[in-house]
């Protein structure tokens, strides 16, 4: 009896720390994607690491830099936003405690193979780089490894 009550303390302490991994990504996330928003809605010069390779003005300039007339950073922001309520949402109402877990990956799956196309348009299209652009996209893949994990171990108990 001990023995399995301890592994289910480990298995939620391991939950519960995976969840405070993610609401911290998350965190990052609101403050990258925030960042890139204000830049957009301000129409201020965005601080970036100008080199041979990086030129932020022109990978957010770009037509790549919005889909429906919306800017991405303003996607991004409200894509992490979502993630983060559903996260601290998902032990308060029935329906994320069931499915929240598996909302919040699939989400993230779409922000990673959309991270990915845009990492791929940086390198291939625009020939450039926006170093604040791939900090969202490291926090975007480490936001869907981690959610992976969640819910590996969710489906496991």
């Amino acid at each position: 009896m001990s023995t399995i009550q301890s592994t289910a303390q480990i298995n939620t302490g391991a939950r519960d720390t995976l969840r405070i991994v993610s609401l911290v990504l998350v965190f990052i996330g609101i403050l990258i994607s925030g960042y890139l928003s204000y830049v957009k809605l301000t129409e201020t010069a965005i601080v970036c690491a100008e080199g041979d390779s990086f030129n932020c003005d022109s990978v957010t300039g770009s037509v790549y830099g919005k889909v429906a007339g919306i800017p991405i950073a303003y996607l991004g922001l409200a894509t992490y936003l979502g993630i983060g309520a559903l996260i601290l949402l998902e032990n308060r109402l029935a329906l994320l405690r069931d499915y929240g877990i598996t909302l919040v990956f699939g989400i993230t799956l779409f922000g990673f193979i959309y991270s990915m196309f845009l990492v791929y348009v940086q390198a291939s299209i625009l020939r450039a780089f926006c170093s604040w652009c791939l900090s969202h996209e490291v926090v975007m893949t480490l936001l869907f490894i981690v959610s992976g994990v969640r819910l590996f171990k969710s489906l496991r108990t």
